[in-house]
């Protein structure tokens, strides 16, 4: 009897743990396809995009100016990429249609920069919505549809900003790399920045006329990261494969 009653114990530890086995691999399964899903969709809450795992996204802001844009247009022309994110803001979309215009018909991908270029955390959230829907509205009228990416306009954001671009359907993508242009530290240094990319790296750049030094860099730079990856859009990349994302406390 007492064999009994412990070869029937032994027993019931195996099958428990058979069960504990086999519930910790279906969690690490379903953790692992969960990536695949929208990185929003997730118990912590929103998060901002900033790393993906492959290619390599070369972004460029544009919020205000009326020379640069043009020239680095054409460089990009010349160097026959098409794969690149402009994050505009609203208000030069609204006057520069002709330049919205051109990057549309190059086939660069476009996202938000909000409508004014206002810090996000200094608003409150009635305030920007209202930045992020006015600059929709007039993406809209622009014939720029569907528009899914928001950049946040100074680069600053909260768990608030991230709520909110959530609710209005827009992912927030910030960047693993600066590449410093509109501080203007000289070409070979933009270069020499932006040649610190890897596989699944957001570079940041600038089309706005505080970035005198970036049409001269961008010739260079394209070259070093194709030697370096695929050169993808910010879509493009989130597609490839897993996407890191950034916790707001």
């Amino acid at each position: 009897m007492d064999f009994f009653i412990t070869l029937n114990a032994k027993r019931i530890k195996q099958g428990l743990l058979i069960v504990i086995i086999s519930f910790f691999t279906a969690m690490l399964f379903f953790s692992q396809s969960s990536v695949h899903t929208s990185v929003f969709s997730t118990k912590n809450g929103p998060k901002a995009i900033y790393k993906g795992e492959k290619g390599i996204a070369l972004t460029f802001n544009i919020g205000w100016g009326d020379v640069q844009a043009e020239p680095i247009l054409d460089v990009l022309e010349k160097s026959e990429i098409r794969s690149v994110t402009f994050f505009l803001s609203g208000a030069w979309a609204e006057s520069h249609p002709q330049t919205v215009k051109r990057i549309k018909e190059m086939g660069f991908e476009i996202g938000s920069l909000g409508y004014a270029y206002e810090d996000y955390t200094e608003l409150e959230d009635p305030e920007v919505r209202r930045d992020i829907s006015k600059s929709l509205e007039v993406f809209k009228k622009l014939d720029i549809k569907d528009t899914m990416l928001l950049r946040s306009p100074t680069g600053h954001f909260d768990k608030r900003t991230l709520s909110i671009a959530e609710n209005m359907g827009l992912t927030v993508v910030h960047w693993s790399l600066n590449s410093q242009d509109w501080k203007n530290p000289g070409v070979e240094a933009i270069i020499e920045q932006a040649n610190k990319a890897r596989d699944g790296d957001i570079i940041l750049m600038h089309a706005s006329d505080s970035a005198l030094q970036t049409a001269e860099a961008i010739p260079s730079v394209i070259s070093k990261l194709k030697d370096k990856g695929n050169l993808t859009t910010v879509t493009e990349l989130i597609a490839n494969g897993k996407v890191k994302t950034t916790l707001i406390p």
